[in-house]
């Protein structure tokens, strides 16, 4: 049976995502079991996405925009779709994050979001107890394509030594997590360091915060608590920002010595034998 349900384009980038998609198949004079043929999916997950009744994903845009021959629109669009899947409160921090030159940020409590494997992410995510956790680790990937621009922001990430222990998604899912963070060791673009234990009170055991860094403009700060996310460029707050990270990034280990010790928790904590790591993820 054909899905058919007026959207509101201006609705939402799904609504107007599902409004294109119908537009340009029925120009093209394609039924949706036709188009789904054409793009492997069948005719009932073409009229869900046509009623922005189902997310689509990005392997999905590419191949209607080769069966449609739309020039990318919908590669193109599928972007705001996803990141519109992510908390409102976090989606105008992403979009920062997108348009910054240099990230630095430290971690109290788990692997930054831009570095987690998949599956991290989705044991990650569960915790919120969401119901679209598929549509959530989605757009957690797509947040990550910023690392795969021509030109990449530079980021430099301290990790707490608990975040390597804390077993996130299991053992399995540790382990591949451990190896993608050796992996970054081949990117000139990604540097990563771990605060030890032994340091002791550091000057951020108030918690985790990102900052980021623009070509054009002010500098921002980003905090979180239970439920929000919060995002500031007041100049003292950026400063005292700065002073707090500089002092964390002095007493954490090199980036060598870091890289040896995120080595040897996942030999003795999670196995010999580290398979093959997984896609990395948002």
């Amino acid at each position: 049976m054909v899905n058919i349900r007026d959207l509101d384009p201006s609705a939402s980038p799904l609504d107007y995502y599902g409004a294109e998609l119908r537009r340009l198949r029925e120009e093209a004079k394609l039924k949706q079991g036709e188009l789904g043929g054409i793009v492997f999916c069948t005719a009932s997950l073409i009229g869900q996405i046509e009623t922005a009744r189902k997310v689509p994903t990005r392997e999905f845009s590419e191949r209607v925009d080769a069966a449609l021959g739309t020039g990318g629109v919908f590669s193109r669009l599928v972007g705001l779709v996803l990141r519109s899947q992510l908390p409102t409160w976090f989606q105008p921090y992403a979009e920062m994050e997108a348009k910054a030159s240099y990230i630095s940020t430290y971690q109290a409590q788990m692997v930054y979001g831009l570095l987690q494997t998949e599956a991290y992410a989705r044991a990650v995510l569960a915790t919120g107890l969401p119901d679209n956790l598929d549509e959530s680790v989605a757009a957690c990937l797509e947040r990550q394509r910023i690392l795969r621009r021509e030109r990449p922001p530079m980021i430099w990430v301290v990790l707490d030594e608990a975040a390597l222990y804390r077993p996130i998604g299991g053992v399995q899912v540790m382990r591949n997590q451990l190896t993608h963070l050796l992996g970054l060791r081949k990117s000139r673009w990604v540097q990563v360091q771990v605060l030890p234990f032994e340091a002791g009170e550091h000057a951020s055991l108030i918690g985790s915060f990102n900052a980021l860094r623009f070509d054009d403009d002010p500098d921002l700060v980003y905090t979180e608590d239970l439920i929000s996310g919060h995002m500031t460029a007041n100049p003292d707050t950026v400063k005292e920002a700065a002073l707090r990270y500089a002092h964390v990034q002095a007493a954490a280990l090199s980036v060598e010595d870091s890289a040896a010790l995120i080595a040897r928790v996942m030999e003795e904590r999670y196995g010999h034998h580290p398979a093959p790591c997984e896609r990395a993820v948002a």
